[in-house]
């Protein structure tokens, strides 16, 4: 039976990565919608060679879209913005939803595909990140299955026996025991150390935008790149973790492997460690969702150990990466701390994107959103969508007023 199959944001990386695993098996997926929010030439392209029964852009994008689509594509529908987003997660002929749209402009959807019971691929961290424990609850309800295809969740995944992860994908994993029950004692995930893993701590401050996206290891897009250089990135995936195999912070260990060979690694009671070992590549872990419970071919090149020739391991400095420790100390503190944690960072990158911060000021901006924002309440969508906005607007204002320091941005807290 072929899987119609749905991509939110299509012309990202975890998109493009997808459709070169979906296109080698036409037989299996087919392409029912696409989302784009830039890169109308790529849209286009894609909606040109998968046929796309609808197509979801953005306002900037609608009109040359749309002249696109007159031009031998009128049987493709096309919706505008975030509801045609919400509309294609939701669809009644979708059965996979791959949830590619970085950052919280993804959660919408994400919910709009969990609550309409799909099989939801997520890649995106944020919404995992800004729901906690709502996702178990939202999964439960509506029969949806949610399956990691970022590659540190999904080695994890992969690790776990059958039982464990139908526990995972349904929902039913619960906070506390969670996959101590199934004889789990920790998880082990890996981080490449990014750009800056051999940089001098006195040489972190004059770190430049583009310096930053630049990883030696994986090809994604500017704000995980800087994510992975800051290592908040693995910080984010300490509380998806937590969020999707139900374990606490104090259960996971983050080492550093620069060969980004081992994805990451499971200790079982008994002693023994199993771990995923893949090419860096993110058609990996997409293969291994789509396909799930078989194997198929990814199109990556086969990992050859020899060459590879040795795997090294090391702890992170925290005193080069504090990003790491802080979103430890969300991630135990619960409640509305990773929200703010994560609007503050995003907000915190788009401004060192833009000059206005230094790569040193990232992680010292967000504990002081920390400071302000952490006891809020938040435990449903609505309450969790009204702090992501007033965390992000009351930073961005202080920003747009002309503050040039990060003195300035966190003055009268």
């Amino acid at each position: 039976m072929i899987r119609n199959v749905a991509i939110l944001g299509a012309t990202g990386s975890i998109g493009t990565s997808a459709l070169e695993v979906i296109e080698k098996y036409p037989d299996r997926f087919s392409i029912w919608g696409l989302t784009s929010h830039t890169r109308t030439e790529n849209c286009c392209a894609m909606i040109k060679k998968f046929r796309p029964k609808t197509v979801a852009v953005s306002s900037e994008m609608i009109g040359d879209v749309g002249g696109f689509l007159t031009d031998g594509f009128g049987s493709v529908a096309l919706l505008e913005g975030d509801q045609g987003i919400n509309t294609i997660a939701a669809a009644d002929e979708v059965d996979i939803v791959i949830a590619g749209i970085a950052g919280a402009a993804g959660f919408a959807s994400t919910v709009s595909a969990i609550r309409a019971g799909k099989k939801v691929l997520i890649a995106n961290k944020e919404p995992l990140v800004m729901l906690g424990g709502l996702l178990r609850k939202l999964v439960a309800e509506s029969g949806a299955q949610i399956v990691p295809i970022d590659s540190e969740h999904n080695a994890i995944f992969q690790c776990l026996p059958k039982a464990a992860q139908v526990d995972c994908m349904s929902g039913g994993i619960d906070k506390g025991q969670g996959l101590l029950r199934h004889g789990v004692r920790r998880i082990i995930l890996t981080a490449s150390g990014g750009p800056f893993l051999n940089t001098p701590l006195d040489g972190m401050s004059d770190i430049t935008p583009d310096q930053a996206a630049a990883h030696p290891r994986w090809t994604m897009g500017r704000k995980i790149s800087i994510d992975s250089a800051t290592m908040m990135n693995k910080g984010l995936e300490i509380v998806e973790a937590c969020v999707l195999f139900g374990v606490s912070p104090q259960n996971i260990e983050v080492v550093i492997h620069p060969e980004s060979i081992v994805h990451s690694l499971v200790e079982y009671l008994d002693g023994s460690i199993v771990a995923q070992l893949a090419n860096p590549d993110m058609r990996v872990p997409i293969a291994a969702a789509l396909a799930d419970p078989e194997r198929i071919e990814s199109g990556v090149e086969r990992l050859d150990l020899v060459r590879a020739g040795q795997l090294n391991f090391q702890n992170p400095d925290d005193r080069k990466f504090p990003c790491l420790a802080i979103a430890r100390q969300a991630a135990e503190a619960g409640g509305a701390a990773p929200i703010v944690l994560n609007t503050a960072n995003e907000v915190a990158v788009n401004a060192f994107c833009a000059g206005r911060l230094r790569f040193t000021d990232i992680p010292d901006f967000i504990q002081c959103a920390l400071d302000k924002f952490c006891d809020r309440t938040a435990d449903d969508l609505i309450s969790i969508t009204r702090l992501d906005q007033l965390v992000r607007e009351t930073l961005q204002n202080r920003l747009d007023a002309g503050a040039t320091s990060l003195q300035q941005m966190v003055a009268g807290y």
